[in-house]
């Protein structure tokens, strides 16, 4: 008999085994997850036979003072796909959450057929993002770094109205991944790899975003924003209360 519940200590390493099977992630990206931002509390999973046949994560986000649950590396053991076992744990996880006092669920699909499937379940398009690509130009930006509780504080000056407001274990998260930087104008998280940058998020004036590649010494970045055209969060609401979000950043993709 299948069991739906938190997560408990022993269905740890299976949790693992399952995210490297969904996701191909190294271990020390699921170290990082587990480290700074797992919580049993904050997982749902279905077990049978001690075996772990599907889960998912959420961080915690506020909008308009209420909570959404961001859902989070949702996942079906291969062996196990295509027999509602997601949609059983979403259903769960809907109930479970709306008795603690979540107004609604967010998440991120990563393609087309995600899209059609999170929106049989109930789930909504809900924020846009823009996305762009450049390359460093003269003059490089006068930038500082600056620590996660700064950048928190400071993007509240930069982001839209009705944003969606990702603090604690996210914000743990993602600086484990990225640094912060700060300069006239803007703000950005943005993690380096090789001469390459990915900014999950660049607030304010985005054509800072040439000078900031030349100070960083990057050939090439990729940047997202507010606003634009490009769907990118879903909401299913768990009440009637629930707020529409504007803008929704951080999707640790």
């Amino acid at each position: 008999m299948n069991i739906i519940n938190y997560a408990a200590p022993e269905w740890i390493p299976g949790l693992r085994r399952l995210w490297k099977e969904a996701f191909g992630d190294t271990d020390a990206f699921l170290d990082s997850f587990f480290e700074t931002a797992f919580a049993p509390d904050r997982c749902r999973c279905v077990v049978e036979d001690g075996q772990v046949l599907a889960a998912l994560y959420w961080f915690d986000t506020t909008c308009q003072g209420q909570k959404l649950a961001y859902l989070y590396a949702v996942a079906t053991a291969s062996s196990h796909r295509n027999q509602g076992l997601c949609r059983l744990l979403m259903e769960d996880t809907a109930s479970a959450l709306a008795a603690r006092g979540y107004a609604g669920l967010l998440l991120v699909p990563v393609d087309v057929s995600l899209t059609r499937m999170y929106g049989r379940m109930g789930f909504e398009p809900c924020t846009a993002i823009s996305e762009f690509v450049c390359g460093p130009q003269i003059p490089a930006a006068v930038y500082h770094k600056i620590d996660a509780e700064t950048y928190s504080r400071r993007r509240l000056d930069l982001l839209p109205k009705n944003s969606v407001l990702q603090e604690g274990e996210n914000l743990a998260f993602l600086a484990a991944q990225a640094e912060f930087y700060c300069g006239p104008g803007f703000l950005a998280a943005a993690a380096i790899d090789g001469d390459q940058l990915h900014c999950p998020e660049l607030l304010g004036d985005t054509s800072a975003a040439p000078g900031l590649l030349m100070a960083l010494g990057c050939s090439r970045g990729s940047f997202r924003c507010p606003g634009g055209a490009r769907p990118f969060s879903m909401l299913r609401p768990l009440t009637p209360g629930c707020p529409r979000p504007a803008y929704f950043a951080f999707a640790f993709d």
